[in-house]
């Protein structure tokens, strides 16, 4: 019990600085590549400290598994470059609630590619979800560092939680190699991949921008895995599920209380259809009613 309530409180702290993050890149002022890269940098700089001090520095990985671990990290990056440029289109609270997608995509790439069933259930939360989508985009919220880029924003969220669920999808070929590693990985990708784009134009000019991107790499990239893979050793997979609701929460509250970002009544009704379709999907509500009559995709 008491390795469940600590797996708790390091699983919401996690999910708490998770949160925070669209904040954070917003007051850093910097293009979304600089932000990414130095994100990556730091949290490299962490990720090497912690698997150093966790030993996991001496595992010697095979060719397939460096070649596996690298992809996700392409798709990894190429998801933050996303979301994170979502942010200024469509407001962060919107973009991470539209993200929030994930386990559908996940669901489609597992009828695709791995051949599981896709039940009547699921069919229906991916439906509710994708009225959610629809009511969201009916109608702008009012924030002042969004652009009139709306839908685009919204399709760059969809498509960074696209990215998401590719790289979850090819880290299952790495099974057996510790998360903090190929979460090392997956930052050194990202540092080398946007290197030649950002250094070209020079480094971010206040100790202010400077102190922003250091958290987002120390922070929400170090100190946020080190926290959340310790919870998900002692959670049982329903709680982890359960207690990840927490970051949308979260980044709704930021946005709104921090960032004076007024939601639409519609919108606010589709981002609660959407997080209730993806809590259905991700704690398997309505499965056993549902047994036996699942779809093959």
């Amino acid at each position: 019990m008491q390795d469940q309530t600590r797996g708790t409180i390091q699983m919401v702290a996690a999910m708490v600085i998770s949160g925070t993050i669209g904040w954070f890149v917003v007051m850093a002022g910097e293009p979304v590549l600089t932000v990414v890269f130095w994100r990556c940098v730091f949290g490299a700089g962490a990720l090497f400290l912690l698997c150093a001090l966790l030993g996991l520095l001496r595992i010697r990985l095979t060719r397939k598994q460096l070649l596996m671990a690298g992809l996700s990290g392409v798709a990894l990056v190429l998801n933050w470059l996303l979301l994170f440029g979502s942010y200024s289109r469509a407001s962060v609270s919107v973009a991470t609630v539209v993200y929030n997608t994930q386990p559908f995509m996940l669901l489609g790439f597992g009828a695709l590619f791995f051949g599981e069933r896709i039940t009547a259930a699921k069919l229906g939360w991916l439906g509710l979800a994708f009225a959610g989508v629809v009511a969201i985009v009916l109608n702008k919220p009012d924030a002042s560092y969004v652009s009139d880029d709306y839908l685009p924003g919204i399709a760059m969220a969809l498509l960074a939680a696209l990215g998401w669920a590719t790289a979850a999808i090819t880290t299952k070929a790495l099974k057996g190699v510790p998360p903090q590693l190929i979460a090392l990985i997956h930052v050194s990708v990202g540092s080398v991949m946007l290197a030649p784009f950002v250094l070209a134009n020079g480094l971010p000019a206040t100790p202010e921008t400077w102190t922003v991107l250091a958290s987002m790499g120390l922070i929400h990239t170090g100190l946020m895995y080190a926290l959340l893979y310790s919870a998900i050793q002692s959670l049982p997979t329903a709680q982890q599920g359960a207690l990840a609701f927490v970051y949308p929460v979260v980044t709704i509250l930021v946005d709104v209380f921090a960032m004076g970002t007024r939601l639409q009544p519609v919108q606010g009704l589709g981002m609660a259809v959407i997080l209730l379709s993806a809590a259905g999907m991700t704690l398997g509500w309505g499965q056993r009613r549902a047994l036996g009559k699942g779809v093959t995709g």
